[in-house]
């Protein structure tokens, strides 16, 4: 892992980046645009595809290929950031989700765009990993919390205002989000080649590795107790908040609810409210008490909101819970990935393949939850379902509890 060079440590003087290295705002900045680009295009991805003639679990298909492709391909994107550099591979991966998306664009057939897609998702690894990589290298131990909270922002800020801007434009053409993607993602890739590339290169040659060295390497962080944890409370946050509550969620409000779609995206803006006010302070708490207190507290504070959805009817009860459920998830959204950071400081080399295993248990996690709690509604309840996931938070945050802090430097300064 790249250490914090005299270089990189040059700060940011103004707002919330004030202190922090600039790396910090230039990759806040970065995953805004990303995610901006992607709640574009998203909303309009079913409709696209049923053009095509086929059904919606098929239509659905392209979505999950691009998830899919996330996660197969994050341990060799982790592979090719340790060995070409973090902003180098981040630029590539950029360029490839742009140039996927236009030629999405122009599909003529369903098979064209479920490849399209899938491509994209392979791109998005190597963005992601790559990125993240580069914060937890760029930002000394006592600021992770507070950059991951800004960095976490920047996306949550785009995934925001993309879907409204998208559904303007999908209702002119269901062509028009994939160019206005592409065109988007123009801006960070350009950010990622020119703007990091005085302050990222490494401070010595980077030696090549071999697959062997790199899963040895894997190998021997999966035996930490803190890897571990935090693999682990990423699985749990993407399988329980993210993938139940982006595909359970709006079927409870139809069917149990019995409420319009409508209820479903208030729910959806007061969650993400909730999540957006708790990542500063929960950066400033995880740099200061350190990081295990706001994982285990981010944990039985989501868990609680999802056994709220399971035993509370009405609609002002599923208000609340999602306001209770999404705070957790803002605790959740940092801790993690900054004790993530402070392992891989000790880790001099083969930093991006621990960061590519991270993201890669997020993304099963967000793949299999939907499946899981969607079998679970079939066969028992919509209850049913909550009770999972605020049982497999529970059961994270409790390993997390038994989970020795990492040695860090916090409370220094760069």
């Amino acid at each position: 892992m790249t250490p914090v060079s005299a270089a990189a440590a040059a700060k940011t003087g103004r707002g919330p980046f004030a202190g922090l290295p600039r790396e910090a705002a230039i990759l806040s900045a970065v995953s805004f645009t990303v995610a901006l680009g992607y709640g574009i295009v998203a909303p309009g991805i079913p409709a696209f595809a049923r053009q095509f003639g086929v059904g919606v679990a098929t239509a659905a298909s392209v979505i999950s290929a691009f998830a899919l492709m996330r996660v197969a391909f994050a341990l060799p994107a982790g592979r090719l950031a340790d060995r070409f550099g973090s902003r180098r591979v981040m630029a590539i991966g950029i360029a490839v989700v742009a140039t996927s998306s236009i030629l999405a664009g122009f599909a003529q057939s369903f098979d064209q765009l479920l490849v399209l897609r899938g491509v994209g998702g392979l791109g998005s690894a190597m963005f992601s990993v790559s990125a993240q990589a580069l914060l937890l290298a760029s930002v000394p131990g006592g600021q992770r919390g507070r950059a991951s909270g800004l960095y976490t922002g920047g996306f949550l800020l785009g995934g925001i205002t993309g879907p409204a801007l998208g559904g303007v434009v999908a209702a002119w053409s269901l062509r028009a989000p994939f160019f206005l993607y592409g065109a988007l993602l123009a801006v960070p890739a350009v950010i990622a080649t020119v703007a990091l590339g005085p302050v990222a290169r490494p401070a010595a040659p980077r030696a090549a590795a071999g697959p062997r060295e790199s899963l040895t390497v894997l190998a021997g962080a999966l035996r930490s107790r803190a890897y571990q944890a935090v693999a682990a409370v990423n699985l749990a946050d993407g399988f329980a908040v993210l993938g139940i509550r982006g595909a359970i969620i709006p079927l409870f409000v139809r069917d149990s609810l019995h409420h319009s779609a409508t209820w479903t995206g208030i729910g959806f803006l007061v969650f993400a409210a909730l999540n957006a006010a708790a990542l500063l302070p929960a950066g400033r708490v995880a740099d200061t008490l350190g990081r295990r207190p706001v994982m285990v507290a981010g944990c039985a504070i989501s868990a609680v909101g999802l056994l709220l959805l399971a035993v509370l009817p009405g609609l002002w009860a599923y208000l609340g819970a999602l306001a209770v459920a999404g705070a957790g998830s803002g605790l959740l959204d940092v801790a993690p990935s900054a004790m993530l950071g402070d392992l891989l400081s000790a880790q001099a080399r083969q930093g991006g393949i621990l960061v590519a295993f991270y993201q890669m248990a997020g993304d099963a996690g967000t793949v299999a939850g939907p499946v899981v709690a969607g079998l679970l509604v079939d066969s028992a309840s919509y209850p049913a379902a909550f009770a999972l996931a605020g049982g497999v938070l529970a059961a994270a945050g409790l390993f997390a509890l038994i989970t020795p802090e990492p040695h860090s430097n916090r409370g220094t300064s760069p």
